[in-house]
Order: C-alpha cells, then structure tokens, then sequence
C-alpha cells in the first residue's frame, strides 16, 4: 500500500515529549503518532456507535419540538408540599455538587 505523508507543525517541548515517548514505546515517531491517532480513532467510532442510538433519539426528538408551538408551561395549580420542597432543595444540592449535610464534596466545611 502506498503511503502519504501529512506535515504537522508542532511547539517545541511538544516534539520532544512525542520523541521520548515514542522511543520509550521502543517505535519510531511517525509510527507512534500513526498508532496514537489510530488508537484514539477506534476509541471515537466505538463510543459514536454505543451512542448512535440515542443521537438519533435526540435527533428525532429535536426534529419533533421543532414543529410545536413555543407556549410556556402552566402554571402550578398547588403549592409544593413541605416533603416536596425538601426534595426538591436535595435534588438541586445534589446537581449543584452538594451532598445531603449542604457541603461540597473536595471542598472543607
């Protein structure tokens, strides 16, 4: 098979590094980079194809919003119960990375 080269342009310190690593892999660069590239290719197509399905899903959905009229939601017509409220606060704590004592995991009290 006939091979095609392809020029990149690189900083410094970023060659380097990509020397010494391809050399501790015992490979030359341009075989390092080619197995680097491909390896990251196979990772990109394999998570494109787990989540093929749901991309479509999405598509659809998108597809199908875009034809609805854009009206608010209605208004509640109850009030939240206390119970509700107090889930509601836990479950807004927990998207915002607080857990259920109110303080923010990796971060001191």
């Amino acid at each position: 098979m006939a091979k095609t080269r392809i020029s990149i342009s690189l900083e410094q310190d970023q060659a380097e590094r990509i020397r010494q690593h391809a050399e501790r892999a015992g490979m030359d660069v341009s075989a390092y980079l080619v197995h680097a590239a491909t390896r990251q290719m196979a990772e990109s197509d394999a998570i494109e194809e787990q989540f093929a399905e749901v991309d479509a899903l999405i598509a659809r959905a998108e597809r199908a919003a875009d034809g609805l009229p854009a009206e608010l939601a209605p208004e509640p017509t109850t009030e939240l119960t206390e119970q509700e409220r107090r889930d509601v606060e836990e479950a807004l704590g927990l998207v915002h990375g607080r857990d259920r004592q109110g303080r923010r995991p990796g971060h001191a009290a």
